[in-house]
């Protein structure tokens, strides 16, 4: 039993505000350690479970902030950029995979919601959906024919998940305020609540016929109209609007990837703060 855990820094207990989850600073130094001790708790509920391999793919950002020193239990981390899949890389040949510390899409409610850029992306549609970074990479994921089997995150993320993931396992670490403000549980708290909820996964874990439900299309909102014009470079991408544009490909892999491309050129023609 082979299962994989994309851990994203936004939802763990405590993260309220992007200094928290920007590497280098204070609060991102203050919440690793919070960070880790959740995904060591998730690692720990699987070895539990029953599961015998544990892949955890750091994520968030760099994809260098978890602390493997404070592992207490087997598991191979997947650290630092790029990576063919990017949050999802290790889910092929994995039996089933944990989102945790996930948050809202977005143009949603939820602490810290975005999908891929901070403030610039208003919205993502994945086949007509508004879509978070679960929800496409849960389309992914059933592509190599791998169940989402836990989520964790504030209570917005458990809510958005139960429409992409149903029968996952839901862990709210904190409650939804506003979008740098929540209700956070103690990282105690936190840490025995995913262990537990992790051995309960497992029993959903199992490869799945893979979902052939392509082609798959993709449309992103911006809230700059240049930004929309800048990205059409990429062959396929179309613009349906003044700051909407959107793109169709076969499979979610080439989808995925595809949008990847267009938030990482999107970030290079943002402007610098004026005004």
């Amino acid at each position: 039993m082979k299962i994989l855990i994309s851990a994203d820094m936004e939802g763990a207990t405590g993260v309220t505000c992007p200094d928290d989850v920007l590497p280098g600073g204070p609060g991102w130094e203050r919440m690793r350690p919070l960070f880790t001790d959740e995904v060591n708790a998730a690692v720990e509920g699987l070895h539990r479970g029953g599961a015998r391999e544990i892949i955890v793919n750091d994520a968030h950002w760099s994809m260098r902030n978890l602390m493997p020193e404070r592992f207490e239990w087997p598991a191979t981390v997947i650290s630092g950029r790029h990576k063919d899949l990017s949050m999802m890389e290790g889910v092929r040949g994995a039996d089933a995979v944990v989102f945790l510390g996930y948050h809202a899409g977005a143009g949603l409610e939820g602490v810290l919601a975005h999908t891929y850029l901070a403030n610039t992306i208003t919205g993502v549609w994945l086949d007509g959906v508004r879509a978070s970074e679960g929800r496409l990479n849960a389309a992914l994921a059933a592509e190599f024919g791998v169940p989402v089997i836990m989520v964790t995150g504030d209570d917005k993320t458990i809510e958005d998940a139960k429409g992409y993931a149903p029968k996952a396992v839901g862990i709210a670490v904190k409650d939804y305020i506003s979008r740098y403000s929540a209700a956070c549980r103690t990282p105690k708290w936190a840490i025995r609540a995913i262990r537990k909820g992790a051995a309960e996964a497992v029993a959903l874990a199992g490869r799945r016929d893979p979902v052939e439900a392509g082609p798959h299309r993709i449309e992103v909102e911006f809230d700059a109209e240049h930004l929309a014009g800048a990205v059409t470079v990429i062959p396929g991408v179309e613009r349906e609007g003044e700051r909407r544009i959107a793109f169709e490909l076969p499979t979610m892999y080439e989808a995925i990837r595809c949008f990847k491309a267009v938030t990482t050129i999107a970030s290079a023609a943002m402007e610098e703060q004026y005004g």
